[in-house]
């Protein structure tokens, strides 16, 4: 497949999708944080800023992950535990207060409520009365993945799917500038796949998603080109390099001859890259200050538009201050001093990278053939199929670890005994109370006659077929909250079991 002609910016962007790639601008620096209440995050946010990041990355807590307010029954013990909780508009103000939202990029990692997550960010944008037709950012809006690997659903696959490509079409009218969707091939390596399954089960995803929109009577040029990915940044320095150039060049080429895309924007994937949380060990946690370089160094290497870089203390609990900023350091050092970004494509030609970046798409191309062969990604996902194939690759690398064939430093080789863990981040255990009054002053201050019209609305238009966000927005704005919006779409949609 290689082509030793081949340059940068040129089709199929195995060697980057810019001629001069970080010559012209550096990736986008991310570092994903959310925690506590909405004044806690956005502190967090504040410092960040001032740190050095270019882009605000959020987390939710689980809760609102899963469309349920924070004084729900099943929420108690983790409202705010793993990303912030966010349970309506006043939530979101507080979360950005002080930001500029068309001054900034956003990334908001939520999928099953990402559509409610975004009609929020848009109203306070509006408020800031930003333009939004230049709103930058993305939410990650990528419900197959959940299905496969997280499990942060609501609602059955195809009702779910009709909410993602509802959003694509809303915001490609509303928000041109923003990223409809990051299809995640990270959560699938988190839960144990292997290298060329993240890539095969991420393209098969993207075909699903690109499928259902075309379906929906969208044109595959008038929304592709607001498709971002997310990849995982392992530990395989030369695998990894590899994979994001066998990503790019197998996506340019689904997008050209399986869609028929014409617009050379449509077949560029653009990718952010978090470094493996898995990879890190609570057993000597300063040596992953250097696994997480060498990731970044490798996401850098093979060319990411955007990175995250994990804290040290992320196998003990959320990132203290200190840790993050380490984090964000190492960025800067490889941007400003490992002289990497002045070359695109540094590994371009190197026989043994070549060759395994055409081994890497062969092996994902045969693995979405199979998908294929089983009727899509959907009917792969309802068999259990994939599910099955990454528990497989999981259990076969734990087996390897414990047999000591694969080594990993301080777990399995080269222990130490006594060690000083680093202090660990503590969460105020007040936040869950504080956040739970909140809520109930809202419902009991809000017009409560135009928060339940706008609910009524919500459910009857998700009984018909029009499109879903306008009504949302609406519901958001008469201060309805994330659960009961949720809500009203678990009665009509239903919740998803698995077998």
């Amino acid at each position: 497949m290689n082509d030793s002609a081949e340059l940068p910016g040129e089709f199929p962007y195995t060697r980057g999708i810019h001629p001069d790639m970080y010559r012209g601008r550096l990736w986008t620096m991310r570092q994903y944080a959310g925690f506590g209440s909405a004044e806690e995050s956005n502190r967090r946010y504040r410092f960040l800023l001032e740190q050095g990041i270019t882009g605000l990355s959020v987390a939710f807590d689980l809760p609102t992950q899963m469309g349920m307010d924070s004084d729900h029954t099943l929420a108690a013990g983790e409202v705010g535990r793993v990303g912030v909780a966010i349970c309506s508009l006043a939530d979101m103000e507080r979360l950005l207060e002080g930001i500029q939202l068309d001054r900034v990029t956003t990334s908001m990692t939520i999928n099953s409520t990402a559509a409610i997550l975004l009609a929020l960010y848009v109203l306070v944008a509006r408020r800031q009365s930003a333009d939004l037709r230049k709103l930058s950012g993305t939410v990650q809006n990528d419900i197959l993945k959940e299905y496969i690997a997280r499990g942060t659903y609501i609602y059955p696959p195809r009702p779910a799917m009709r909410i993602v490509t509802d959003l694509f079409a809303w915001a490609g009218r509303e928000l041109p500038e923003w990223n409809t969707i990051s299809i995640s091939g990270y959560h699938i390596r988190e839960a144990g796949s292997t290298a060329i399954q993240e890539l095969a089960f991420t393209m098969a995803n993207a075909i699903a998603y690109i499928e259902a929109a075309i379906r929906a009577g969208l044109d595959v040029d008038a929304f592709a080109p607001r498709l971002s990915f997310f990849f995982n940044g392992h530990s395989d320095f030369l695998e990894e390099i590899a994979k994001y150039r066998a990503a790019r060049r197998l996506y340019a080429h689904i997008m050209k001859e399986r869609f028929g895309a014409k617009d050379p924007k449509s077949m560029m994937m653009r990718f952010h890259t978090q470094t493996a949380g898995s990879t890190l060990t609570a057993q000597q946690p300063d040596v992953n200050v250097v696994r997480v370089a060498l990731q970044a160094a490798a996401a850098v290497l093979g060319g990411t538009q955007s990175l995250h870089t994990n804290s040290r203390d992320e196998a003990l609990g959320l990132p203290t201050e200190e840790s993050a900023r380490l984090a964000l350091r190492t960025q800067q050092i490889i941007a400003h001093e490992s002289g990497i970004p002045n070359v695109a494509d540094p590994f371009g030609g190197s026989y043994y990278i070549e060759e395994l970046t055409d081994r890497i798409e062969r092996g994902a191309r045969e693995y979405i053939e199979r998908i294929d062969g089983m009727g899509g990604t959907l009917a792969a996902i309802e068999k259990g199929w994939i599910q099955a194939e990454i528990q497989n690759a999981a259990y076969d690398f734990q087996q390897r670890v414990e047999r000591g064939e694969t080594v990993v430093v301080g777990v399995n080789r080269f222990r130490q005994e006594e060690q000083q863990s680093p202090v660990a981040f503590r969460m105020d255990p007040e936040i869950e109370r504080r956040q739970v009054e909140r809520l109930r002053e809202l419902r009991s201050s809000r017009d409560q006659s135009a928060a339940v019209a706008s609910l009524d609305a919500l459910e009857n238009a998700a009984r018909g077929s029009d499109n879903l966000m306008p009504r949302i927005l609406a519901a958001c704005e008469a201060l309805a909250t994330v659960g009961e919006i949720a809500d009203r779409l678990r009665n009509v949609f239903g919740e998803y079991r698995e077998s």
